[in-house]
């Protein structure tokens, strides 16, 4: 169906006034959406999250330090969050690593519960849900994915 024969639906405005909309936008607005979602998402684990781990920051080896992983895990845990931003970016991939990230995510709500008394214990289980969506509203690159790995093996 072209955009211009797409059914029309009825939306509400804000004056209460009604406004005729076709499938095909309401699509391109969601998938804009999502794309505006991957990539704060991405910003966020790559700046304020990952770049802190990466440089070695006092607050964040202070942590590792207290969690006994060191400077090692620090700089793993950094690196993983990196090319998980990365990753986010990429569409063969972005599924893969919204899946990885919200892993990665349980890891550091078990940490916060355990070892720093659940602090900050909500921000991981906050960052799941749309690291689910994503994961979801994307999945269909997963296929992509196993198709290109196939024809590399």
């Amino acid at each position: 169906m072209s955009e211009t024969t797409a059914p029309l639906t009825v939306a509400s405005a804000p004056a209460g006034a009604v406004v005729a909309e076709s499938a095909t936008s309401r699509g391109r607005r969601a998938r804009i959406a999502l794309r505006g979602l991957q990539v704060l998402l991405a910003l966020f684990y790559a700046i304020p999250s990952a770049l802190p781990k990466l440089i070695a920051h006092p607050s964040a080896a202070e942590s590792f330090e207290k969690l006994g992983w060191g400077s090692a895990g620090m700089y793993t845990i950094g690196a993983l969050e990196l090319a998980g931003a990365i990753a986010l970016l990429i569409p063969v991939v972005q599924s893969v690593a919204a899946m990885a990230l919200s892993a990665l995510m349980v890891g550091a709500f078990i940490v916060q519960v355990a070892v720093f008394d659940g602090q900050y214990a909500a921000t991981p289980l906050i960052l799941i849900v749309p690291l689910a969506l994503i994961a979801w509203a994307r999945r269909g690159h997963n296929a992509d994915l196993m198709r290109l790995l196939r024809r590399r093996a």
